[in-house]
C-alpha cells in the first residue's frame, strides 16, 4: 500500500489551515481514509483531490491509500476482517453485492439530500449501485471493455478492419498480419487466455451468462474449453505474446505488450485509456471485444467502479462531504477528467467536453460508438467470486505452460467454481 511524502504533507497542510483559520484543536482532528486500487495516473489525480478536498474542508484530514489491482482485494479482506476499513473504499460491481451481504458496506439513502447531492445525477447510473432496494454505491464513471491496439503498428501492417464491429475471426486475421509484418519481433496481441473478463464476454456470445440469477455457474466447460483452445491455437502459431509473459499473474499496466512495443495489443477498460496513453508515444485506438459471428453481444457497459462508505466509518458526515465534492465540486471533477470513466453527472459531461484531450475525445467516442452493441449489465456476481476469478488464472496457467489438456482442465475450472460459490453461500 503507498502511503506517500505528499500524502503526510496533505495531511499536514489540512491541519495547518485549520489552525490559521482559527478552528479549535478538536476541529483539526477529524480524519477520514479513502482507499482505492489505482496505477500512476490515477494515484496522481486521486492525491490531487485530496489536496483540493483539504484546502475546503481545512478541518478534515484525508489519508490516502492506494495499491494495484491484482492486491486490492486480499487487503481488503484483510481489513474487512480485522475490522479497520478505509471509512470510504473503491468498490468493483463484481464484489458489491459480497462485501454487501457481509455487512461491510452503509447504506447512503439517509445522506441523499443530507450531504449528498444527486440532484443532477443520472437516475439509470444509480441502479447498478442498489443492493436490496438500497444505494450502497456511487457510481464515480461508466465504463466498458476495450481492446487497445497500436494505431502506428496497425497502419504499417496495413490492417484495415472496423473494431467497433469485428469478429474473432477478423481478429485472428490481425494476428496473424501483424506478426508476420515484423517478423516475429511484435505480435499481433497479448495473450488474453487468463483474462476472466474476455472469457465472460465469449460465454455470453455463446448464450451463456458467467452466473445465473441464483449465482449458479451457468458457463459450461465447452465455453471454458473453446475460449483456451482458440488463445492456444494462437499461441501455438506465435501470433501473440509468449507462455512466458502469459503467466506473470501480477502484471501491471506496464508489463502490456503495447507499452513494451513487443505487441500491437491488448486489453483494459475504457477507463484505462488515458492511463495507457500516458505510458506510451505511439497513439492507441479502442476496438470492442471481437464478437462472435451470428453470435451474442458479449460485453456490456458498466458501472467502471464505485465509492463506497465503510461500516467502519467513524466520522460519516466527514466522509459523505468528501464523496459529494467527488461527484459535484468543479475544480474535483476537472482534476479527475474521464480517468476514471465517463461521468454520471450530467452537468459534469457538459463542463468538461470543451476540455477534452485527444485521448478522452477518443473514450467518449468509443462510448457511444457501442451503445447498441453491447449486452444488458449482467446480475452482480455472487459471493466466492474473486476465488473464482483467482482459480481461473491458476487452472488457465496450467493450460499455458502445457501441464493439463484444455478439456480436463475446462471441466475442472467449473466444478471448482461452483464448488467455491457453494462454499460461499
Amino acid at each position: 500500500m503507498t502511503t506517500n511524502r505528499r500524502q503526510f504533507l496533505g495531511t499536514m497542510g489540512a491541519a495547518a489551515a485549520a489552525a490559521m483559520a482559527g478552528l479549535p484543536a478538536w476541529a483539526q482532528a477529524r480524519s477520514i481514509r479513502h482507499f482505492w486500487w489505482g496505477n500512476p495516473e490515477r494515484d496522481k489525480r486521486t492525491f490531487a483531490v485530496i489536496d483540493v478536498f483539504q484546502k475546503n474542508h481545512a478541518d478534515i484530514a484525508v489519508s490516502g491509500e492506494t495499491i494495484g489491482w491484482g492486491d486490492y482485494w486480499t487487503k481488503m479482506a484483510t481489513q474487512t476482517a480485522g475490522g479497520n476499513m478505509a471509512d470510504l473504499v473503491q468498490m468493483d460491481y463484481r464484489y458489491l453485492f459480497e462485501y454487501v451481504h457481509r455487512g461491510a458496506l452503509q447504506s447512503l439513502d439517509d445522506h441523499i439530500g443530507k450531504g449528498l447531492d444527486l440532484s443532477n445525477f443520472d437516475k439509470n447510473a444509480l441502479q447498478g449501485g442498489v443492493v436490496d432496494g438500497k444505494l450502497y454505491a456511487l457510481n464515480i464513471g461508466s465504463n466498458s471493455q476495450i481492446t487497445a491496439y497500436n494505431k502506428r503498428m496497425f497502419q504499417e501492417a496495413g490492417i484495415e478492419v472496423d473494431p467497433i464491429n469485428w469478429t474473432w475471426e477478423d481478429f485472428g486475421a490481425v494476428l496473424e498480419k501483424v506478426t508476420s509484418h515484423y517478423g516475429g519481433a511484435v505480435k499481433g496481441s497479448d495473450d488474453l487466455s487468463l483474462t476472466l473478463e474476455v472469457f465472460e464476454a465469449y460465454a455470453r456470445q455463446n448464450g451463456h451468462e458467467f452466473f445465473d440469477a441464483d449465482g449458479n455457474v451457468q458457463a459450461t466447460a465447452d465455453d471454458v474449453a473453446g475460449y483456451w483452445n482458440m488463445w492456444k491455437e494462437w499461441r501455438d502459431a506465435g501470433v501473440v505474446s509468449p507462455k512466458e509473459r502469459t503467466v506473470i499473474l501480477d502484471a501491471k499496466m506496464q508489463d502490456a505488450g503495447t507499452v513494451k512495443g513487443d505487441a500491437a495489443m491488448t486489453t483494459h477498460w475504457s477507463n484505462q485509456m488515458v492511463a495507457l496513453q500516458a505510458l506510451m508515444t505511439d497513439e492507441i485506438g479502442a476496438g470492442m471485444i471481437p464478437h462472435k459471428a451470428g453470435g451474442q453481444p458479449g460485453q456490456f457497459i458498466k458501472p467502471s467502479m464505485f465509492m463506497s462508505l465503510t461500516r467502519d466509518a467513524k466520522d460519516v458526515e466527514a466522509a459523505i462531504a468528501y464523496m459529494n465534492d467527488w461527484i459535484n465540486e468543479p475544480e474535483t471533477y476537472t482534476i479527475l477528467g474521464l480517468e476514471r470513466g465517463i461521468p454520471a453527472n450530467a452537468n459534469v459531461r457538459a463542463a468538461l467536453a470543451p476540455a477534452f484531450t485527444p485521448i478522452e475525445k477518443a473514450g467518449v467516442d468509443f462510448f457511444n460508438a457501442i451503445q447498441d452493441k453491447v449486452a444488458p449489465l449482467p446480475l452482480p456476481a455472487p459471493k466466492g467470486a474473486g476465488e473464482v476469478r483467482d482459480a481461473f488464472m491458476r487452472v488457465g496457467t496450467d493450460v499455458v505452460l502445457g501441464n493439463v489438456e484444455v478439456a480436463e482442465a475446462a471441466g475442472a475450472f467449473i466444478q471448482e467454481a461452483q464448488d467455491i460459490v457453494d462454499r460461499a453461500r
